[in-house]
Formats: structure tokens, sequence, C-alpha cells
């Protein structure tokens, strides 16, 4: 972290971490050595969730400061995690200018997100169900503007994702980076996930991720995963330190929500074309997943503000608001 450090504060001290084995034991993740007690306790939590109350959905925006992290990857395994859960999914592709969850799914989509906005076809139209128990809202290439739409258009798609409110968890999956279209539909949302990896240039564009968030979203607690680490041990040394930066310099309350473990099967199954929790249920990096789609379902949404679709599209409206007038 020593290259974040000098760019806020020259003189600040690095903090050393210690490698003992109690460090060890805290840092372990309990991974199911079977892939049936995760089934087990998936069944108990989805029995729990029919007999509770409905609750508002939830919209989780999943972004990272580059590409190349895994966001796509991970926003598509979470999904179908959740939904195995017993939880209604929506899939939303964010990323306006280069959509790939289909591709990671391997569907080809016959409609987007892009006809709506257009205001060709209703959202119902375009919604597509995958055999992995998952809606998709695919989105396409070519709709950069989306900040810069008309009157009209805008009218059309706010209105058509009023169409979102039956659904427990919508997941958006938004593009790199720290852009105005990124940031505009990472700023409504009720939960922001920041994915990162413990490369030098992830993690000093997550911190840029984080700041820019900040900057227009005060007050407002954001996740961080690591993706892609060889051990617990550097997930949490490496998180810790953004954390605690993050917290130094910026104001900003980030906690570690997980991390993903690096294995071969993750690109064998992105080349495939088929999610990892699916054909590969027995490895450590869906055993993650899984336990970051229980701690997601297992938290409650920030009471600081009110969440849900209607909240998410009050915002997104300003957001497109302040847009077009700058």
């Amino acid at each position: 972290m020593y290259y974040l450090e000098q760019a806020e504060k020259p003189r600040l001290k690095t903090t050393h971490f210690s490698k003992s084995r109690s460090l060890l034991m805290e840092q372990r993740m309990d991974l199911p050595e079977d892939i049936d007690d995760v089934s087990k306790s998936d069944d108990n939590e989805s029995s729990v969730s029919t007999s509770a109350q409905k609750e508002e959905t939830r919209v989780i925006a999943i972004t990272s400061g580059k590409g190349g992290v895994g966001k796509t990857t991970v926003s598509v395994n979470l999904a179908i995690s959740m939904a195995r859960m017993g939880k209604k999914v929506l899939l939303m592709d964010g990323d306006l200018g280069l959509a790939n969850v289909n591709v990671l799914l391997g569907i080809i989509p016959e409609h987007n997100i892009y006809e709506v906005i257009k205001g060709k076809k209703r959202i119902q139209d375009v919604i597509m169900h995958t055999n992995y128990g998952i809606d998709l809202l695919a989105g396409a290439s070519g709709i950069s503007q989306l900040a810069n739409l008309n009157d009209e258009q805008r009218e059309n798609f706010l209105q058509s994702l009023e169409a979102l409110k039956g659904y427990d968890v919508v997941i958006i999956d938004t593009g790199a980076g720290v852009g105005a279209n990124v940031v505009g539909l990472v700023k409504p949302a009720d939960e922001i996930i920041i994915v990162s990896t413990p490369e030098p240039t992830s993690i000093t564009d997550a911190y840029g991720m984080i700041k820019s968030i900040v900057v227009n979203r005060q007050g407002k607690r954001l996740k961080l995963l690591m993706n892609r680490v060889d051990s617990a041990i550097e997930a949490k040394r490496i998180s810790d330190r953004l954390i605690s930066i993050s917290s130094q310099f910026l104001k900003a309350e980030v906690e570690s929500i997980g991390f993903i473990f690096e294995e071969e099967i993750v690109q064998k199954s992105i080349r495939n074309q088929r999610p990892y929790v699916v054909v590969y249920p027995g490895s450590k990096s869906a055993a993650c997943v899984q336990h970051l789609a229980m701690r997601l379902l297992n938290l409650d949404t920030e009471a600081k503000e009110p969440g849900g679709i209607n909240n998410f599209l009050s915002k997104l409206a300003s957001v497109f608001g302040a847009e077009s007038k700058s």
C-alpha cells in the first residue's frame, strides 16, 4: 500500500502485520467440506426467508476501479448463489458500453436494455428467464450516452424500471472506472460492493473508486471484496490496509465483505461460459461465493436511509437530471 500512502501523505508510517499463528486462525474462513453441507444450509435459509415478511427489493451494485478484476464473474456467480437460497434475483448488465454478462452465461439475448431506453420495448419483454434460476436484463454496446438521454427517453426508462419491484434482489454489474455512467448507477444503490485484486494497480484504482463514491455520497458504508487471492491472510492484510487508508484520508466507512480464492477452475468456467458455482460447486471459489451470498442476505440494509426500488428510482432520476444539466 506504499504507493497509496505516499500519494495521500508522504510521511505516513506503514503498519506492520503480525504473522503469528493466532492471526492465521482469526483470518481462516470456515469453508464447507462438502457441497451438501452448503445445500442444507441454503435450504434452511430459504425456509426462513419464505416464512418471514417480504422485504423491499435490495439493489446491490457491484463495481470496480479497473477492468479485469473479475467483477462480472462475481456478479454472475453471486446472483445464482442467492437464487439457490430461495431469492428471486434479477441480474442487470450495467456496463453500458461493453455489456458481457450474457457472454459468461452462454446466452445470446434477443433484446436488450437499449430497446427499452429507445421506447421500442417494455422492460417486461426484455428481461430473460435463464436456466440458472435468475432473470437477466441484458445490456448492449453503444449506449454509453445513457446520462444524456432526452426527456422522453429518460422518462420511458425510469417508468420501465417500476417492473423490477417483484424481485428480492437486483444485482447491477456496473462498468469499471469512475466515469459518470458508472458512478450514476452506483450512487443510488442500497449496497455497493467494490471488487479488487491484490495487484497494486487494482488496489490503487479501488481506492480511487472509493474516493469518487464518497465525494458524491457521504455517510454510505461501502463493502470491499478481495478477488483472486492466494490465502485468507493475504486478503485480510490488504483489505485492512485499504480500509484503514480510506478511513484516515477519506473519512469513508468501508468494511470487508469477504474474499474469493484464485483457482484455475474460474478461468476454465469463463472459457466454457458456465458459472463455476454450477459446474464446480465443490471448489473453494464456489464456497467463497456461497459465504458472500449468505453474509449479504443476513445483513440488514443500511438504516440511515430508505432502500428498495422506489428509493433507487428517485436517486437515479436525480442523477440523470444532474448529468443533463452539466
